[in-house]
């Protein structure tokens, strides 16, 4: 579903504010919002919390370029490895989860360009089961200030969602 939300923004955002509908005129690096979207769910059957971040990919690459001072390429990386540890070092900064009251310390699994977005991907191991889940996520807040945080939380198939519009960034769902 986020990869269909993410061609619509993108559609939506060559013509909007465009008086004249023009392909010619828009700019592909901009689109009409700016957010992120976090999902994490419980698998009970292994025991984690399996975590996915996807951003979008200019906007992403902008703000490591800001932070980090360097050459970045997430999608034709000439160092996968390098660009590995930008993204996680940038998320893990801004992103923070505890299950039932205590933090929780999300690995780092790696990456992948879809469409527009970056998908990144982070596992809590050990986690037998959660009645609560925090979230602390302020993913790309420096960027934009009309960014926007989508958080989707998947507890035994039960589904909860929530919105944090910058600077808010703290949201908390029990199951």
């Amino acid at each position: 579903m986020m990869n269909l939300l993410f061609k619509w923004l993108m559609v939506g955002g060559l013509f909007l504010g465009n008086p004249n509908n023009s392909l010619q005129q828009c700019s592909v690096d901009k689109h009409p919002i700016y957010m992120s979207v976090t999902e994490v769910e419980h698998n009970a059957k292994d025991k984690t919390l399996e975590i996915s971040c996807k951003i979008f990919t200019d906007d992403l690459e902008k703000t490591l370029r800001k932070n980090y001072k360097g050459f970045v390429d997430l999608i034709n990386p000439k160092d996968k490895v390098a660009m590995n540890k930008l993204v996680s070092d940038y998320v893990l900064a801004h992103l923070s989860i505890k299950a039932d009251g205590k933090p929780v310390a999300l690995q780092f699994l790696g990456y992948e360009q879809q469409e527009e977005g970056i998908s990144s991907y982070y596992q809590v191991n050990n986690i037998a089961s959660v009645k609560k889940i925090d979230v602390t996520d302020n993913i790309l807040y420096e960027y934009k200030d009309q960014q926007i945080s989508i958080i989707h939380v998947i507890v035994n198939g039960n589904r909860k969602s929530t919105r944090l519009i910058n600077p808010e960034d703290k949201a908390s769902l029990e199951f």
